[in-house]
């Protein structure tokens, strides 16, 4: 608001009414901001698990698949490796957390049957196959994990940013002008008053 702002009770109304709205938005704000700091800091928690459980499963996965190459040969695995079908059932979709959109991945998870028979292949290789599926869904899992902190450490930033500028700039603006209205305004009472005491001891005499 600007300090040249006229004195009148009319401005004096509307400074107060937009301080009133702009104290309510930044406390708006902060609440937004403390909501998606714990939601973000639950993310990074379950992040750090996700990882912790894919390593664990790609150390299992590889395991069983070097048993594997030992047992049937590697290239008799690879080929059985080229068999694998491409996982194209990955769908998207999007859910909102205060304003912020969310990813959801989903895809199927019947487990698939093997392309190859169970005579000619050891059970390492059924190890390592189940290991690699559930890697896949953990990955997919952390891919939305770290989607959704990325887009909430933006929307943070942003809704700090926003709550900055009011605490900082809007709200000393607006309190400077109400202030600067209502000197102005009490000033001009007490003319007032002494205009009419005046003009009251003119009339007696």
């Amino acid at each position: 608001m600007a300090e040249e702002t006229t004195p009148t009770r009319g401005n004096l109304m509307q400074i107060s009414k937009t301080l009133e709205l702009s104290n309510q938005g930044y406390s708006l704000m902060d609440r937004k901001r403390v909501i998606l700091v714990n939601e973000i800091m639950s993310l990074v928690d379950e992040a750090n698990e996700v990882q912790k459980k894919i390593d664990e499963t790609f150390r299992e996965a590889y395991a069983a698949l070097e048993r594997a190459n030992i047992e049937s040969g590697i290239h008799y695995v690879q080929e059985i490796a080229a068999t694998v079908p491409v996982e194209r059932s990955i769908r998207m979709k999007v859910r909102s957390i205060m304003g912020t959109e969310i990813p959801l991945v989903e895809f199927d998870r019947q487990k698939t049957k093997p392309a190859y028979a169970f005579y000619s292949t050891s059970s390492s290789l059924d190890e390592a196959r189940i290991a690699f599926e559930k890697v896949k869904e953990l990955t997919i899992k952390l891919s939305v994990i770290e989607n959704s902190a990325y887009r909430l450490a933006n929307n943070i930033k942003k809704t700090q940013k926003r709550a900055n500028a009011l605490e900082n700039i809007s709200i000393p603006k607006l309190k400077s002008a109400k202030k600067s209205i209502e000197n102005a305004l009490e000033e001009k009472e007490r003319e007032e008053f002494t205009r009419l005491k005046v003009v009251k001891e003119n009339i007696k005499d």
